[in-house]
């Protein structure tokens, strides 16, 4: 057992780059959302730099981002403030193009299950909390088989605040009565070590996810791990 599980008696995971690459298909659906809208696709490349506040959020990089190239040809009008109802029906054809098939692409990182595994085997009780729509959970979940592993499960609409807010984290360890001293969170961004130091986790980070080109160990968790399988 990995030294930080010293003590800790519910361990609560962030899903996309911690458990899952996901970009693969939310570039997908962020490339035919913008085309729907007559604006270029920008690729997966650029999407997993944009991962990690939610959907509304990552369209509305899109959006700010393609306003720029357009900023760039010449003779092109200047793009100016970023309407609410182009980012609305932006991210409306996200959800819409996302729902089809959010996990056609998306694959485990190595040694997530057995980390899973051996965390159960340990009855420690495990929880999810993403900044993904609640409604991408359980399907990403089934197809991945991963559902039976995780006691409570939080989107970034599951509330009314989101990482890297420490509100999900203070409900989750509410919800199983454990004191958020004796609860860990691991995650692959600087919005989880965030959330998880304000709500008084211990914190673990991993660096192979999305945490917009910084090091996510610049965030200072608690511990680090290049495998989830070393915590157990």
């Amino acid at each position: 057992m990995h030294p930080i599980l010293e003590g800790i008696e519910l361990v609560a995971f962030d899903l996309d780059g911690t458990l899952i690459d996901s970009v693969p298909d939310m570039a997908i659906a962020v490339d035919a959302a913008l085309t729907e809208l007559g604006l270029p696709a920008v690729g997966k490349a650029r999407v997993r730099d944009w991962v990690g506040n939610g959907s509304l959020v990552l369209m509305e990089r899109a959006l700010r981002f393609t306003a720029q190239v357009n900023e760039g040809v010449s003779g092109a009008r200047p793009a100016g403030p970023l309407s609410d109802s182009l980012l609305e029906r932006a991210h409306v054809a996200f959800l819409a193009h996302y729902a089809r098939a959010p996990g056609a692409h998306t694959r485990l990182y190595p040694g997530v299950r057995e980390c899973l595994g051996g965390l159960r085997d340990r009855d420690l009780p495990l929880a999810l909390v993403t900044n993904k729509p609640e409604a991408f959970i359980a399907p990403l979940l089934d197809d991945l088989g991963l559902a039976d592993y995780f006691s409570l499960c939080l989107g970034g609409d599951s509330l009314a605040e989101k990482k890297p807010h420490p509100a999900p984290l203070l409900h989750v360890a509410a919800h199983f009565a454990v004191s958020p001293s004796s609860c860990l969170m691991v995650g692959d961004s600087r919005h989880d070590i965030a959330a998880g130091k304000a709500a008084g986790f211990r914190t673990l980070a991993v660096p192979y996810g999305y945490n917009h080109g910084e090091p996510v160990r610049d965030s200072d968790p608690d511990g680090v791990v290049e495998s989830l399988a070393e915590l157990v």
